[in-house]
């Protein structure tokens, strides 16, 4: 099976994993520190906070947000169900916003003075132009959990410009990867403290090295990242660039090889901006049996994503009469075919085939 995505671990993560795992710190200790660093200087952002999971990193920028009961926060359809329930985490209640079929995001045409707080969408690792938006809400928290390594027209995203927040992913299938894992950047010193202690169960850290005293001023939880794990995301880092490079150039040469095939491409990367191409999502027609036969013949498609509308916990969504069409029209064909740094032109070759003859036969 070539699965749609995968991580790429090599002799020299595993050696950064194996020195922490003879150190004295396990849990969260010096390396996480480093790997902080490494992160907000490498997106261009003030301050990194790393988390447990993306998840865990999106609840705690909706509480240091101020978001809360009352509240509508606003996001993509076309995401993981996640960004939506970091929303219903803190007691506010998630709305959508359709998005822009030339690229799949968010349309930022629809974020007008109405809105107070949105969590915009980097889909697929195509960032959205936040510049572009007509009017500033009071709390911007990007999902970023596909594009660490991409850059806008204007700014690699994480740099926070404009935007509170930056949330990012370390999942085996994304960017980088610490196993399971997730960071928040920003420039904003108060949110940065916030979101440590947070992660700690609401801890004041005690500078004092001869007092044993802490106090919990906060709700906060355990949503810390190892040492373990911020080794591997460290040792990740430093071959970003290549993985991204190497992203696009699967990605170039499947619009090459697909070109003239019954399916529509992704939307590519405006000039001046760089793709993350953490998925390639092409449409297809009938999809269903397309999807079904390419995984009897061994490719591990995958679809991303079942909107968030569509999901029975979405009940306390308030849907719009004509609903979300554009995100429901991509959503029908939408497949992500095999792209990951390692994937070789003969496993591309494989695909690409494999691909061409499902199409062939379900017309």
């Amino acid at each position: 099976m070539i699965p749609y995505g995968r991580q790429q671990v090599d002799a020299a993560d595993i050696a950064a994993v194996e020195k922490v795992l003879k150190s004295d710190w396990l849990t969260t200790g010096p390396v996480i520190t480093e790997f902080e660093m490494a992160l907000a200087d490498y997106v261009g952002a003030k301050y990194a906070i790393t988390f447990s999971s993306a998840t865990a990193a999106l609840h705690a920028a909706c509480v240091v947000a101020g978001l809360g009961p009352g509240d509508l926060v606003h996001t993509s359809p076309l995401t993981f169900i996640a960004s939506a329930n970091c929303a219903r985490y803190v007691g506010a209640t998630p709305a959508l916003i359709d998005i822009d079929p030339s690229t799949f995001n968010i349309d930022t045409d629809q974020i007008t003075e109405n809105i107070q707080a949105v969590i915009p969408v980097h889909y697929a690792g195509l960032p959205v132009e936040l510049g572009a938006i007509p009017a500033r809400p009071r709390v911007i928290i990007e999902d970023a959990s596909h594009a660490l390594g991409a850059r806008s027209t204007t700014e690699r995203v994480g740099a926070t410009t404009h935007s509170d927040m930056c949330v990012f992913s370390f999942h085996p299938v994304k960017p980088i990867t610490t196993g399971e894992g997730g960071a928040v950047t920003t420039n904003n010193a108060d949110y940065a403290q916030a979101l440590k202690e947070f992660r700690s169960h609401g801890i004041k850290a005690n500078t004092d090295p001869l007092s044993w005293e802490y106090n919990a001023t906060t709700l906060g939880y355990n949503y810390r990242l190892t040492d373990i794990q911020a080794a591997l995301g460290l040792s990740q880092l430093r071959k970003l660039d290549r993985f991204i490079a190497e992203r696009n150039a699967i990605a170039e040469r499947y619009r090459e090889k697909l070109s003239e095939l019954p399916l529509e491409l992704p939307p590519a990367a405006p000039a001046g901006a760089l793709h993350g191409y953490h998925l390639f999502a092409i449409r297809v027609p009938q999809r269903r049996e397309v999807f079904a036969e390419l995984r009897k013949r061994g490719i591990g498609v995958q679809v991303h994503y079942v909107p968030v509308h569509h999901h029975g916990v979405s009940a306390d969504i308030e849907i719009p009469l004509g609903g979300y069409p554009h995100a429901d029209s991509v959503y029908n064909g939408l497949i992500s075919i095999p792209t990951f740094p390692g994937l070789t032109e003969s496993e591309q070759d494989i695909v690409i085939a494999t691909l061409t003859d499902v199409l062939e036969l379900h017309g």
